[in-house]
């Protein structure tokens, strides 16, 4: 055994040189091209480093269908939740300089910070704002600020403390993006800065991330910017992108395939950028790589069996879980119209980013995968099939489901009360109020935080209705259901999203919605 292992780092160390000076996989272009047609993405900006250089950087498609003007490296996308890792890397380097400490309590910096149990309040720490195990529920609070609301972002941080925990504090994953928020709070209270300066002043313009911006009103704007996409009632086509700046710290970078190459290069070397400065230490790295979360590692989808897991968790900003036996460390990013990936595999040295102004996870997984098995010298697996399939499967589910719910529809059941009679202020305790008028012998619905959450009140079945939004765009159509109380007034409000196919920021079922003044 022990000369077999020999002969076997013998091996490794014969062909380190080698794989020092690889390439780009072989037909690269070319398969990307395919992954672009077969997901209908108009655009993707692709990076690959290894061993603290760059393989590849380029750009794909276009910026906007019907204009000719093509991606390029330079071409800014919205990185959406890749944004995360940043602000993780920015609490770390405010650890080590003494402002912070991972495991102190957030309430020894903010003191107003609050959640809805006392317990968590006093208990939850810096570590803790940034690993989805707080007790809230999935997506719990998104709706405080997505779609657009008049929200600013320390209103949104003080509100989550009225929505109920899900679970049990530190006991199980749910992703959630509010924290993130009370992060960049965080590191404007202990360094002085907005989380915007600090991200541009300590981290961008060190790496040389000139045309990178921090924003979410800048995105989609620009002489080299992506115009984000998405499918709309089946169609593939421009959709406005994301503009409120009040979630900034959890999603608001906006970058290219060129400079996000120079932050997987950083990331990779502990932090250590051009001539020998350090953004922050190997012991940050460490932090920010270390599973703290456990998420379940499940069963691949048929087909992908080479995606089998012996571990998957959340770390700070990053998820990390194995791949063909290499750790991997790893984050998604999601908006209208922009969907990214950042992958770094820390044995190899390699660093991979795939940016698209589309919403196909298919594709850049597809071509994350396919760059994996490359450097890693695995077997040849036909990913764009495998994802073709899945994408296929997926439709199928969601179209499924739709069809359950319809055929379960009585629509001969009417309502209960007159329409007008549906009408009145509702309040819940962390959104505030959302609105039903009766105006031309039909019901509207309207969040007051909310401008583009407002639409037509459709009659479904009983005493529910189906919200049907006036900005079709948002995808995100609802059932609204009246409670009534024996003297035939409205007792509570509940919605949940008509298609499972929704995005879970719309969480429209964490509202309870009750007549104004009621709670």
């Amino acid at each position: 055994m022990k000369s077999r292992m020999i002969c076997a780092c013998l091996v490794l160390l014969a062909l380190a040189p080698a794989e020092a000076q690889e390439g780009a996989p072989p037909g690269l272009d070319d398969f990307v091209e395919k992954v672009r047609s077969s997901f209908d993405v108009p655009g993707i900006g692709l990076a690959v480093v290894r061993d603290g250089k760059v393989i590849v950087a380029r750009g794909y498609g276009v910026r906007k269908l019907g204009s000719p003007a093509r991606v390029d490296a330079s071409t800014l996308f919205g990185i959406a939740s890749n944004t995360k890792a940043f602000t993780a890397s920015a609490i770390g380097m405010l650890v080590e300089e003494g402002k912070l400490e991972w495991d102190a309590p957030v309430i020894r910096y903010l003191p107003w910070f609050r959640l809805s149990d006392p317990y968590v309040t006093k208990e939850m720490t810096v570590r803790d704002l940034l690993v989805h195990r707080s007790g809230l529920g999935l997506g719990a609070g998104d709706l405080l600020w997505w779609p657009a609301s008049t929200y600013n972002r320390k209103e949104i941080a003080r509100r989550i403390g009225a929505i109920p925990l899900a679970s049990s504090f530190r006991s199980r994953y749910a992703y959630d993006n509010v924290l993130y928020i009370v992060a960049g709070e965080l590191i404007e209270t202990v360094s002085g800065l907005s989380w915007e300066d600090f991200i541009t002043r300590r981290i961008l313009e060190p790496l040389g991330m000139r045309s990178s911006t921090v924003r979410h009103s800048v995105a989609g704007r620009g002489e080299n910017s992506a115009t984000p996409h998405a499918r709309v009632e089946g169609v593939v086509r421009p959709v406005a992108a994301f503009t409120s700046d009040n979630t900034n710290p959890a999603g608001g970078i906006n970058s290219s395939a060129s400079e996000m190459a120079k932050w997987l290069i950083v990331q990779l070397d502990s932090g250590r950028v051009a001539g020998g400065r350090r953004l922050f230490s190997p012991s940050t790295t460490r932090q920010l790589w270390s599973l703290v979360t456990p998420m379940g590692t499940g069963e691949p989808p048929p087909g992908m069996s080479a995606l089998r897991r012996n571990f998957n968790g959340y770390a700070l900003g990053f998820g990390v879980h194995d791949y063909r036996g290499l750790k991997v460390v790893q984050h998604t990013g999601g908006l209208p119209g922009y969907v990214s990936e950042v992958t770094l595999v820390p044995e190899l040295r390699l660093g991979i980013v795939v940016l698209t102004n589309a919403e196909s996870e298919e594709a850049f997984q597809t071509i994350t995968l396919h760059i994996l098995d490359y450097y890693m010298r695995a077997g040849k697996t036909d990913w764009l099939e495998a994802f073709r399939r899945f994408n296929a499967r997926r439709d199928s589910v969601v179209a499924a489901g739709e069809e359950r719910t319809a055929s379960g529809r009585d629509s001969t059941r009417g309502p209960s009360l007159p329409l007008e009679r549906y009408a009145g202020t509702f309040s819940d305790p962390w959104y505030g109020d959302v609105e039903v008028l009766y105006a031309h012998g039909g019901l509207r619905i309207r969040f007051t935080h909310t401008p583009s959450l407002e639409g037509d009140l459709l009659h479904w079945q009983y005493d529910a209705f189906v919200a049907r939004w006036t900005d079709r765009e948002l995808r995100a159509d609802a059932f609204v259901t009246f409670s009534l109380n024996p003297d035939g007034s409205i007792d509570r409000v509940a919605m949940k999203a008509c298609s499972p196919a929704t995005d879970f920021s719309f969480d429209f079922q964490d509202l309870h919605l009750a007549p104004a003044g009621a709670h």
